[in-house]
């Protein structure tokens, strides 16, 4: 569950890291009487699960309540990379000496959690990873020790923080650890991390995920489920039980397991398109399971194509072939289709699925073949 940013402040505050003084608006005069509680000049930030809010217009500065008026009838209603305005939260402007960055997140790879701490804040850490990646500092923690003191002090010098820094933000990367073990998140990010001109330290932004594993741990979490800005692909997938997560893209992915989804989106980047969405069905591609992943991706108007892509393990190639004929009686799908059906029993599956074949029904052996027809039929141009 990813939380907004005026949600991941709150949650920040529960485990004691600073966070400037702010308040929910839904209203323009809502949005006034928050920015006279905590005291001008403020911020009027716009509340989406999205970036780019800054350059979008969603970020505005106001020293006083007629421009807290004028910001906040601007910002609400408006669209963000496909995201409505519904929410603000109004903050204390806070002065600024340095911007630096902070996570904590799990390297599932490595089996450990790993923080990073970069003294580059303010942009995305991806341009940072892609430009410097030697300015990013990064300390994998063992699970069974957690972060220690000189840990925390161990990646803020690597990182090269500014020494008046450096004791703040090692208390502040302690208590961001606990947010993120005790608090059952999957990720939490600072960005920016600042450095005031009096030399407190405290975290200008938040962004929090949430491990909906643990929800029965948090019975305190159902006040962070709010309808409001809800991806509707996500609830239905959610209501259907599917790994779903909505992205901005024109290719819909289907995959058995959550490796092999992020795999096909990667390969569909990698030949020029861009997926509409990360979409786990996991060890299961019946007839059911693949009519509720068909129905969730056809509700995506933004879909051009649709790359199912299935190595049979335990559910063995013929089984998967019947259960995409079936969903196909069962969904009226917008987009065309493309196929790789690999693994157990894979040529017994594609004899199976030669019957829907047509333009619009392709099946590729490779998953790189498959990614560039997908692609070219969403109108692209492959690599």
């Amino acid at each position: 569950m990813d939380l907004f940013e005026y949600q991941g402040k709150q949650y920040f505050a529960r485990f004691g890291i600073p966070v400037s003084p702010g308040g929910v608006a839904d209203t323009p005069e809502e949005a006034v009487a928050r920015a006279d509680e905590v005291g001008y000049p403020v911020v009027v930030k716009a509340q989406v699960q999205v970036g780019g809010r800054g350059k979008a217009g969603g970020i505005k500065l106001a020293a006083d309540a007629a421009e807290v008026l004028a910001h906040a009838r601007a910002i609400l209603g408006m669209d963000i990379r496909g995201h409505i305005v519904r929410r603000l939260w109004i903050e204390h402007a806070s002065e600024i000496a340095r911007e630096y960055y902070a996570s904590f997140t799990l390297d599932r790879s490595a089996k450990l959690h790993l923080g990073m701490v970069s003294a580059r804040g303010g942009v995305d850490i991806e341009q940072v990873a892609a430009e410097d990646p030697d300015a990013i500092a990064r300390l994998h923690v063992d699970p069974t020790e957690g972060l220690t003191k000189s840990g925390g002090r161990q990646l803020v010098e690597q990182a090269g923080l500014d020494p008046e820094a450096r004791d703040g933000a090692v208390d502040l990367l302690l208590k961001l650890y606990s947010c993120y073990v005790d608090g059952d998140a999957d990720l939490v990010e600072v960005n920016p991390l600042i450095l005031t001109p009096e030399g407190r330290v405290h975290a200008l932004d938040a962004k929090v995920t949430l491990d909906d594993s643990a929800s029965f741990r948090h019975p305190e979490w159902d006040e962070f489920r709010t309808l409001e800005g809800d991806d509707p692909r996500e609830t239905l997938a959610k209501q259907k039980g599917l790994q779903y997560v909505g992205l901005d893209g024109e290719v819909g992915i289907i995959a058995n397991g959550a490796g092999l989804a992020m795999s096909t989106c990667d390969v569909v980047n990698q030949v020029g398109g861009q997926p509409a969405n990360f979409l786990d069905i996991g060890g299961g591609a019946n007839a059911e399971v693949m009519a509720n992943a068909l129905e969730v991706i056809n509700t995506d108007e933004k879909v051009r194509s649709i790359f199912i892509n299935v190595f049979g393990g335990i559910t063995r190639g013929e089984e998967v072939a019947n259960g995409i004929v079936q969903a196909l009686q069962r969904v009226d799908i917008g987009a065309p289709i493309v196929i790789r059906l690999d693994g157990t029993n894979a040529e017994q599956g594609r004899e199976i699925l030669k019957g829907l074949e047509s333009e619009r029904f392709v099946s590729r052996p490779t998953m790189l073949d498959a990614a560039r027809t997908a692609v070219a039929l969403a109108g692209g141009a492959p690599r």
